[in-house]
């Protein structure tokens, strides 16, 4: 789909562009962590790889979490989306002349109703049947992601609990839907013509990219939820916000938890074990179904 501000440049190639792009980025952001790291905590690198990181080195890697979304997710779209058009802000979907109050009660109810899902898949995933030195493979992965995060976001003061939901909450729904969503799917819608089919592929890519194999089918269905809210309303504040509420949900879930007195790693290891989550994707459809039309109708009055 190409509009009087595109420079002729094809979509589809776009799509495979940004992707080169992202890879780039990523390993310049690796070239960056070694020396910010040993620079600020004064270890080799081989703590920050095994997982064996303490509370003193969480401003290290709050410092190399903001680097990474930046420079490995943000930057490169930003550059694919000055290579395609020539207004790139409202290529990756920057505008909010289409949004209306209402519309974020919506948002609020659909990526509420999604968790309940999302969690429901995650425990259906621990339910697989896998080899054992697969299951330990997965799930020291997983020890060490929580590790990192219990580190990242140590919850001790209010100032820690806001700084969470800033490099926790907010700056990776940011960077990761300007990329995923603005980017990576819009590319591909405009490409192919095939929304959904881009919707699919940028949310498999987008499960992939956090390597969790526990995680992958609840980190998909937000992706489809995220790309959804972009596609129907043409702009990628909706989808940026509803992934922060997801974001900060759980940050404000740990800081109760520490407020309580118990360890964050306990708490995020916390699971719930049921299926009955998967009810909810019939109000969530239902939800989709009345976002989409109050969608369509602003749209319709601002044509």
């Amino acid at each position: 789909m190409y509009d009087n501000d595109s420079k002729g440049l094809s979509y589809t190639a776009g799509f495979f562009m940004l992707i080169a792009f992202v890879i780039a980025g990523m390993i310049f952001a690796q070239m960056l962590i070694e020396p910010v790291w040993t620079g600020m905590t004064g270890k080799s690198l081989d703590v920050l790889r095994k997982g064996t990181m303490g509370p003193e080195d969480a401003g290290a890697l709050k410092v190399i979490q903001s680097l990474s979304a930046i420079i490995g997710f943000l930057l490169p779209t930003v550059v694919a989306a000055f290579l395609l058009h020539r207004r790139p802000a409202k290529l990756l979907g920057f505008e909010t002349r289409n949004m209306q109050a209402r519309q974020l009660g919506l948002v609020v109810l659909i990526i509420g109703t999604a968790l309940f899902i999302s969690t429901s898949l995650s425990y259906i995933t621990h339910l697989f049947p896998i080899s054992p030195s697969a299951k330990a493979y997965f799930e020291a992965l997983e020890e060490k992601y929580n590790n990192q995060v219990s580190v990242i976001i140590n919850l001790k003061t209010v100032w820690d609990y806001v700084l969470a939901l800033v490099v926790m909450a907010f700056l990776p729904a940011f960077c990761e839907e300007v990329l995923f969503r603005g980017g990576m799917q819009n590319f591909l819608t405009r490409g192919t013509n095939k929304p959904w089919l881009a919707i699919i592929i940028a949310s498999a890519i987008f499960s992939l990219m956090h390597i969790s194999f526990y995680g992958f089918l609840s980190r998909f269905a937000l992706g489809v939820v995220l790309g959804a809210l972009y596609h129907y309303s043409g702009t990628i504040w909706w989808s940026i916000t509803a992934h922060f509420l997801n974001n900060a949900l759980a940050i404000t879930m740990l800081y109760v938890y520490t407020l309580q007195g118990k360890p964050l790693k306990d708490a995020m290891g916390d699971n719930v074990e049921n299926f009955w989550g998967i009810l909810a994707l019939i109000p969530l459809i239902a939800l989709f179904i009345i976002f989409k039309n109050t969608a369509a109708k602003t749209r319709r009055r601002l044509a």
